[in-house]
C-alpha cells in the first residue's frame, strides 16, 4: 500500500473568532477506542509495534509526529530488509494516518510537547491478544 492511500485529508477553517481543523471523511463507525501519546521529548522513539488484525488511525492535534510503517512478512521472524513507509502528521494539516492490519509502526514527536491522538478498531482486550513488539533498533526509523 503506497503512503497516499493511507492517508485521509481534511482541511481547515478561520476567521476572526479563530480556526478549526476537521477530517470530513474520517468515519467513526469501527473504532471502539482511542488515546493520546505525548513524548518526554522529541529524542523519544516509540518503535516498533503492530497488530495481524487490528488498525490504528492517527491523528495530530498538537506539533508533529513522524511515523514510519512496515508491512510484516513474517510475524516470528520479520525481514530487517522490508519497505519502510513514512510520512510527518502535523497540526497545521488535518490529515488522518491509517495503518492498516499486518503493518507495524514507530513514532517520534518532531517538536516538544506534540500530542498525537491514535484510534483503533479493536478494544484494549482485543488489541493485546494481537500485539507484536518488535526492538526498538530492528529497524531504523527513516527520518
Amino acid at each position: 500500500m503506497m503512503e497516499n492511500d493511507n492517508i485521509i485529508k481534511g482541511n481547515s477553517y478561520t476567521d476572526h473568532r479563530g480556526s478549526f481543523r476537521f477530517v470530513n471523511d474520517f468515519k467513526f463507525e469501527d473504532i471502539k477506542r482511542f488515546y493520546s501519546i505525548k513524548n518526554a521529548d522529541t529524542s523519544i522513539i516509540r518503535a516498533w509495534q503492530g497488530h495481524k488484525i487490528e488498525t490504528k488511525c492517527f491523528y495530530v492535534s498538537k506539533g508533529s509526529f513522524l511515523i514510519n510503517w512496515i508491512k510484516i512478512d513474517d510475524w516470528d521472524n520479520p525481514s530487517k530488509d522490508l519497505k519502510k513507509n513514512k510520512h510527518v502528521l502535523s497540526d497545521q494539516k488535518s490529515e488522518i494516518l491509517i495503518i492498516p492490519p499486518g503493518h507495524v509502526n514507530g513514532l517520534k514527536a518532531l517538536e516538544p510537547d506534540s500530542i498525537l491522538i491514535s484510534f483503533s478498531n479493536m478494544s484494549l482486550e482485543e488489541s493485546k491478544n494481537d500485539e507484536y513488539r518488535f526492538p526498538q533498533d530492528y529497524w531504523l526509523l527513516e527520518q
